[in-house]
């Protein structure tokens, strides 16, 4: 809210020198989000880059943001590094091998909100298709991201496979929690698709994958209480 303040105090700055008539002190954002809001504002044309990697994440790679803004690179270099000088993004290395990461989870939220749900769905698509066209490691390590941009571009049935292809991942390694977490969220968007023979593969699929999760569950609590109690006992 401070850097909100004064970035504003600037801009009255400049206002009052080169208008006849000096500007009234522009207000103090009322609250932390309209203060935000109100920094990405001033962005200009780079806070289209700004909610383009909030819709990918608090966390981004360079190259993936390119994939998705579709920019050359000189004209995605000069918005990053006024979004970075603002303070709004953490850069870690150097183009095209940056990394980068949102100061804090509510300007990444604030960068998403001002975007309307059509162009919303337009980025998430376009992250689906850089990533599966782009980066396969991704979509072998993190079909979870995957899932959930489908989700959001409105891709159900494939959001749905993707779900589920989370969920083994996380049985095979004995995540249970997180693949029961995962394959309930394939179940939960089984509505958007049709009613029809894949819709039931899908559902079938999900379902016996939960069903070994849910039962595989208390058998590793009890191993783990058991393995407890056997250190504790050699001591």
């Amino acid at each position: 809210m401070t850097k909100a303040a004064l970035e504003a105090e600037g801009e009255r700055e400049t206002r009052q020198t080169i208008a006849p008539v000096p500007s009234s002190v522009p207000a103090v954002p009322p609250s932390l989000h309209a203060s935000l809001m109100a920094r990405l504002d001033r962005l200009g044309p780079a806070k289209e880059v700004a909610q383009a990697g909030a819709t990918l994440g608090r966390e981004f790679s360079h190259a993936l943001l390119a994939a998705v803004v579709r920019k050359p690179e000189a004209e995605l270099q000069s918005p990053l590094d006024r979004i970075v000088a603002a303070g709004l993004l953490f850069r870690q290395g150097a183009p095209p091998n940056a990394a980068y990461l949102f100061k804090h989870a509510l300007v990444q939220d604030a960068a998403y909100s001002t975007l309307l749900r059509s162009r919303r769905q337009q980025l998430h698509s376009r992250i689906v298709t850089a990533i599966e066209g782009q980066f396969p490691e991704i979509v072998e390590a993190q079909p979870e991201v995957l899932a959930r941009h489908c989700a959001e571009a409105g891709s159900v049935e494939k959001a749905v496979g993707y779900w589920l292809k989370a969920g083994q991942q996380a049985i095979a390694r004995w995540a249970m929690t997180e693949g029961v977490a995962q394959l309930r969220k394939g179940l939960d968007l089984l509505s958007g698709m049709p009613d029809d023979a894949a819709r039931l593969e899908r559902e079938i699929d999900l379902q016996i994958k939960l069903g070994q999760a849910l039962s595989a569950t208390p058998r590793r609590r009890l191993a783990k209480h058991l393995l407890a109690r056997m250190s504790s006992a050699s001591y």
